[in-house]
């Protein structure tokens, strides 16, 4: 399970002002270059007049300076992330996307109809918010994915954090899951979906447990079963995480359309943990948690600066 963030989105666009932007977007039309020339070439990607134009318009609307230049160097750095977010497979799914659009509307007293006609008055346009989205989302998967091991405690830190905290060990709980899959053809998508999560919801009910779980899905067309093993609280993604907790032990999690299919979670077993490696694993979270109150995480720009050394990056 890909680890993501329903807050994320809003918490990396805080700094657009959307209560008095969008106001003065609705009133100001912005149209991108008609016939776009190249501006910049990352590798063998092309970044046009038109991406620029459509940047340059959504820095106004989050009221920041810096006009083509800066709209030029985003847009690179966006390249570079993206062939990487692909590269070690941690992109969020077009679903999340579409949630976090949905969520960023509604907390401007939107409907994601009215935002996507406020953006495209504005010149940015739905897709181009959009890919703007599924970046930031996905970039601090893949700086944890990089880092993540790098920031393991040793066993003197362990017991250091331990000893500030009254020399106990934290209590975290311990889930054993499966994750449940009525699989939805991309090319069916549309048409299927409404009623494959009717199926899902309805065989929830007739879950018999992990021991025979692949025996039930037997019974169903296109089911898969998937083992994800020991998880703790701490490293639920956070999609998932009120649905986890919501379930009791031996039960079933309520549905979610992701890019897979209809999925829900089946909690084979949950406890009460205190063991080192849990230990571990809440003071990380503890610190990412730190992190993010402070800031980008240091290892991002140490990466994207990695990115950048190894790059072909050709202004026209």
């Amino acid at each position: 399970m890909m680890m993501g963030g329903k807050n994320t989105i809003v918490r990396l666009l805080s700094a657009v002002a959307l209560a008095g932007a969008l106001s003065v977007a609705a009133g100001t039309v912005t149209t991108a270059m008609a016939a776009s020339t190249v501006e910049v070439v990352v590798n063998s990607t092309v970044i046009t007049s038109g991406d620029v134009a459509k940047r340059v318009a959504f820095l106004k609307l989050q009221r920041q300076s810096g006009g083509a230049a800066e709209a030029k160097q985003q847009l690179v750095d966006e390249v570079l992330k993206r062939a990487e977010i692909a590269r070690v497979q941690q992109s969020v799914s077009t679903d999340e996307v579409d949630a976090a659009f949905a969520r960023f509307a509604a907390g401007n007293k939107l409907s994601p109809e009215q935002l996507g006609k406020i953006l495209d008055q504005a010149g940015v346009g739905v897709d181009h918010f959009k890919q703007y989205i599924a970046v930031q989302m996905s970039w601090p998967r893949v700086v944890n994915f990089r880092y993540g091991s790098a920031s393991r405690l040793s066993g003197g830190d362990l017991v250091k954090r331990m000893m500030q905290g009254g020399g106990n060990k934290p209590v975290t709980t311990e889930y054993f899951l499966q994750q449940v899959i009525f699989v939805i053809p991309e090319s069916k998508r549309g048409a299927i979906t409404a009623k494959r999560q009717a199926e899902a919801n309805a065989s929830r009910s007739q879950f018999p447990g992990c021991d025979t779980s692949k025996a039930f899905a037997a019974n169903y067309r296109d089911v898969s079963i998937r083992s994800l093993g020991r998880i703790l609280a701490q490293q639920l993604p956070e999609d998932w995480k009120p649905l986890v907790e919501k379930a009791g032990d031996g039960m079933t999690t309520g549905t979610r359309v992701t890019e897979k299919g209809v999925e829900y979670l089946a909690i084979c077993k949950k406890r009460q943990v205190n063991d080192d490696a849990a230990a571990e694993i809440v003071f990380r979270a503890e610190d990412l948690g730190k992190k993010k109150s402070e800031g980008e995480d240091p290892n991002s720009a140490k990466y994207l600066e990695e990115l950048r050394s190894k790059a072909q990056i050709v202004n026209k």
